[in-house]
């Protein structure tokens, strides 16, 4: 078995794990940690397959920005944060984990293409790099699709954060504006009580 192979075998299996995990953990900080191990386990098979790009969108762009967005969503649902809290320590050994196996994968990447075991990249994508292939492709002959892409996505982000900004029914505020318009025969009012005679 050739050092490729089994590198291979040993991204696929972290990967199986790691989703396995996410889909049977019941706590929802350690699923996200373990989805973080997915996609850099996916990122460095991608990475073995000469496909860069797909490498690198899918650390930046899922670990980056859609880890963050769980995260958030996570944190506007009714979670009990208080018992979270509590057990901050217990975060550490999956945290631990899942930085050790990031780790190893990063180092036997670098370890395989520095010593010579990286495949040659197919025939038929020549010179060129498919980062630049592809991007040719995207911003010449698909520019307009990409531009409207580019506004769907501006509208989610839009309605994400109407989303969180919304008032919340059990918060309590204050309005100003109706405390200045208070007078002050509207807070006292006078009783005339007749005196009583207790003789």
């Amino acid at each position: 078995m050739s050092f490729l192979t089994a590198t291979f075998y040993v991204f696929s299996a972290i990967l199986i794990f790691a989703a396995l995990r996410v889909v049977t953990t019941r706590n929802p900080v350690q699923a996200a940690l373990w989805l973080v191990l997915c996609f850099f386990s996916a990122a460095a098979i991608w990475l073995l397959l000469h496909a860069e790009f797909l490498a690198i969108t899918l650390v930046l762009v899922y670990v980056g920005a859609v880890m963050v967005l769980f995260l958030f969503v996570v944190m506007m649902l009714d979670v009990n944060f208080e018992n979270l809290r509590q057990n901050f320590k217990s975060y550490l050994p999956v945290a631990a984990t899942v930085g050790i196996l990031v780790l190893i994968e990063m180092a036997l990447v670098v370890i395989g293409s520095g010593a010579g075991f990286a495949p040659a990249p197919p025939a038929a994508a020549g010179a060129e790099s498919n980062t630049r292939a592809l991007g040719k492709l995207l911003y010449v002959d698909y520019v307009y699709p990409f531009e409207i892409a580019a506004v769907i996505l501006l509208v989610a982000i839009i309605a994400a954060i109407a989303l969180a900004q919304r008032r919340r029914r059990d918060s309590k505020y204050q309005n100003p504006g109706l405390q200045v318009k208070v007078r002050a025969a509207d807070r006292v009012r006078l009783v005339d009580l007749p005196a009583e005679n207790r003789e």
